[in-house]
């Protein structure tokens, strides 16, 4: 029995590096390609270890185009994703509190209408927001890809909805014994108790808002206006695309995420899991 112990363990071990490697490969290419120059690209395309160790990709990369270093493309991204996030967070935690803990007539049917929302393909809603935000006059600002999170949105508001459900209703009770009005519950009790859930929606919507080159396509028209993932578009003319120094921005534009996952790692994975409060 120990002998087929030990044969599973070797065999489960190699099976997990193999899947981890396969699914690492990408992002080892992906490194491995920003280091290379054209040439060699075209030569060897899918070597993960480039020959020459091109690093002036990075500084050619990042001094950009026409004027326009990526300093300033990181810097429209974070302010894009930086405000909608804190109007993803704000929206959905207010509805997800409005959902979960204040009881109207028409809660239920509310509820219904926003979780059928989540059915609605993005791609079915381009043409009508975009004659939307076109007859506004939003068309060429950032109010298009800002201004609709704070309007809240389905998957984070229920994700937020669950977590809440968890926290005791006692505890609303004796808050308001103690003369706490809707909204002091709602900040002083209910926000501090959610935490992980909170990190977990701000988290994916800094993501999808930080990778969001849809959104940048349709509404913004002037090159100093673009975020980091339509910039990367850039490289590319009409005598073929540089990709050293496109994979070299690729990276870096990866970075801001890797740090926040690492940050929040913790959080974000008891927000996900839904465990709710315990005692």
């Amino acid at each position: 029995m120990k002998a087929k112990k030990k044969i599973f363990a070797i065999i489960y071990h190699i099976g997990m590096v193999a899947g981890s490697f396969i699914m690492l490969y990408p992002l080892f290419w992906l490194l491995g390609s920003s280091l290379k120059t054209n040439e060699e690209y075209y030569a060897s395309p899918y070597s993960v270890i480039p020959k020459s160790w091109a690093f002036s990709n990075y500084i050619e990369g990042w001094s950009g185009f026409a004027r326009l270093t990526f300093t300033r493309f990181f810097g429209n991204s974070i302010f894009i994703a930086v405000l909608s996030t804190l109007g993803t967070v704000l929206s959905c935690t207010l509805a997800a509190y409005g959902f979960s803990r204040i009881k109207f007539k028409t809660r239920k049917f509310w509820f219904a209408a926003m979780l059928l929302t989540m059915c609605l393909p993005s791609q079915v809603l381009m043409i009508p927001q975009y004659l939307l935000f076109n007859q506004l006059g939003w068309v060429g600002t950032y109010l298009p890809l800002i201004v609709p999170h704070f309007c809240g949105g389905a998957f984070n508001v229920f994700l937020l909805m669950q977590f809440m459900k968890n926290v005791p209703k006692e505890m609303d009770e004796a808050a308001i014994v103690d003369g706490c009005n809707p909204f002091q519950l709602f900040f002083r009790i209910m926000l501090p108790l959610v935490k992980p859930a909170i990190s977990t929606v701000a988290v994916l919507s800094f993501m999808g808002s930080w990778s969001d080159f849809m959104g940048a396509l349709l509404y913004l028209n002037k090159p100093a206006m673009y975020p980091v993932s339509y910039a990367l578009k850039l490289f590319g003319d009409e005598n073929g695309i540089n990709y050293g120094p496109m994979f070299a921005m690729s990276v870096a534009s990866l970075i801001p995420i890797l740090i926040l996952f690492f940050i929040f790692q913790k959080s974000l994975v008891e927000g996900i899991s839904t465990t709710g409060v315990k005692g």
